[in-house]
């Protein structure tokens, strides 16, 4: 037994935007910070490199992965930081521990993460709790694995979960059947889970999620609005004598790479996003929507800008990802391509898929039992929009009912939710992956004990 009073178990989602962690049975994590991790390179042939560029839209690691990699090259040691990407340092770069399909892929990055997560955040000695951790639906044999070696063999936890997102998205919402729409930072997945088990081969992904809809918001900005965002670091305000408005002065940072630049600069785009755009109560047409009254918004240089239209048509992507070409971005559009290389798919469309590669037989259940999660899925009229949608594509004889948390914290947090649930039950103790059955069986056993 090993989640019971005396020493609670630790619960970590580490998502594509955003680390979630904190202690089994409680409410809300204890630490969130992004999952976007800076490095600088210490020693090898030069003290430390030129800054490089970083491709906004781009769905790999792009030039900063590559810098990286190219720093272990030479013989360099990579000192990373994590959740303190606020501070600016001169030369650092910025990095993922995500590949393209929202896999973890760089495991010093992960490394790094966990242990900032343990040792800094949540003050503990790793080898005192079991830890559930959550996971992609779609995520492999060998990554499993890998995992699995990396907690018991650098942090020694006296046992381990692994728990599918779709299925701790269902348990924070008290079903055991259910279709996750988990929008999160780095796409949208769509996943069924039946009676508590995740139909893995029926997950459909696409890359339209939280951060593609902020690069859209920003190359907007700088495109159309011709408003440059400026990110907090390049200026200095002060007040004027008057006390109700101030001057601007510049700040020079030379130094700074450019992949820093757009991560501060993501930040504030994704502020404004969450602040003024929603989606539209119906489908949306330009034509109809062209008297739309702007909304001002104020950035933090001082800048006010008005959003018309804009500010439903690009939420808008999230259903008809085709619109895109209708914003004018030009080259510097983000890709919206499945990695296949086929166009991204709208919400319904993803949905429907999804629910067709299942069994006839749960399908009526998957249509009344929808769930929508991530930070993604704020946008203002989301779940009544998908329901009507869905209504329309479902079997006449089949009820829609999608259900979604009007706490957006909770809506942001359902997968760790979920998590912390799970690991607090009495019946789950005797389902953790203990760290004597590790050594006797090997990180194989993984897929035996937690399916």
């Amino acid at each position: 037994m090993y989640g019971g009073d005396e020493v609670s178990a630790i619960v970590v989602d580490l998502g594509s935007s955003t680390v979630k962690a904190g202690y089994a049975g409680e409410d809300t994590p204890k630490a969130v910070f992004p999952s976007a991790v800076g490095w600088l390179e210490r020693g090898g042939d030069v003290e430390m490199k030129e800054a490089k560029g970083s491709k906004r839209g781009s769905k790999s690691k792009g030039a900063a992965g590559d810098a990286a990699a190219a720093a272990a090259d030479d013989g360099a040691t990579k000192e990373y930081y994590v959740g303190d990407m606020s501070y600016r340092r001169d030369g650092m770069e910025m990095c993922s521990p995500f590949d393209e399909n929202g896999l973890l892929e760089d495991w010093d990055v992960v490394e790094a993460i966990w242990e900032h997560t343990l040792k800094k955040r949540l003050v503990v000695e790793p080898n005192e709790h079991p830890i559930l951790m959550g996971e992609p639906a779609h995520t492999t044999r060998e990554k499993r694995e890998k995992m699995v070696e990396l907690l018991f063999e650098k942090h020694n936890p006296p046992a381990i979960f692994l728990a599918k997102n779709p299925c701790l998205a269902a348990f924070a919402t008290g079903r055991a059947t259910a279709l996750v729409v988990d929008c999160g930072g780095g796409g949208t997945t769509v996943s069924a889970v039946h009676d508590g088990y995740a139909l893995t081969s029926a997950a459909t992904r696409s890359p339209l999620g939280g951060d593609a809809i902020t690069d859209i918001v920003l190359e907007y900005l700088e495109k159309s609005k011709k408003t440059p965002v400026r990110p907090r670091y390049e200026f200095k305000r002060a007040p004027k004598g008057d006390g109700e408005s101030f001057t601007i002065s510049d700040v020079k940072c030379p130094k700074t790479s450019a992949g820093y630049r757009l991560f501060k600069q993501r930040e504030i785009a994704a502020d404004l996003k969450e602040t003024v755009f929603r989606l539209s109560d119906q489908t949306f047409s330009e034509e109809d929507n062209q008297n739309i009254p702007a909304v001002s918004y104020e950035l933090p240089d001082g800048n006010v800008i008005d959003i018309g239209v804009e500010r439903f048509k690009i939420p808008e992507l999230l259903f008809q990802p085709h619109l895109i070409s209708s914003l004018g971005l030009g080259k510097d559009a983000p890709d919206l391509t499945d990695p296949d290389g086929s166009p991204a798919k709208g919400l319904p469309a993803l949905i429907l898929e999804t629910i067709n590669k299942c069994d006839v037989d749960v399908r009526k259940d998957l249509f009344g039992g929808m769930i929508l999660a991530g930070g993604g899925s704020l946008f203002g009229s989301l779940r009544e929009r998908l329901e009507a949608e869905l209504h329309d594509a479902a079997p006449t004889n089949v009820r829609v009912k999608v259900t979604a948390s009007a706490n957006n914290a909770e809506r942001k947090f359902t997968t760790w939710i979920g998590g912390s649930i799970l690991a607090s039950l009495g019946s789950f103790q005797q389902m953790w992956m203990s760290k004597q059955e590790y050594e006797e069986h090997g990180a194989t056993l993984i897929h035996r004990k937690c399916p």
